[in-house]
């Protein structure tokens, strides 16, 4: 993700609302993924991973 600062007068800001609307729906996604890893590692100081699922499977013999 490239970060862009852009200094605008307050009186001439848009809203975050109208920027997100332009965006393309896969640079909305990549931000997405981008603010959840960062959360992630700032809340579990820990790199996310895929969870580990258990699931117990009981075959009867008849």
């Amino acid at each position: 993700m490239e970060k862009v600062i852009t200094r605008i007068n307050i009186k001439q800001q848009t809203t975050d609302f109208q920027y997100w609307q332009q965006q393309t729906p896969q640079k909305r996604l990549e931000t997405l993924e981008q603010i959840r890893r960062e959360y992630h590692q700032y809340k579990y100081n820990a790199q996310p991973r895929l969870q580990r699922v258990y699931r117990a499977c009981f075959i009867s013999h008849e």
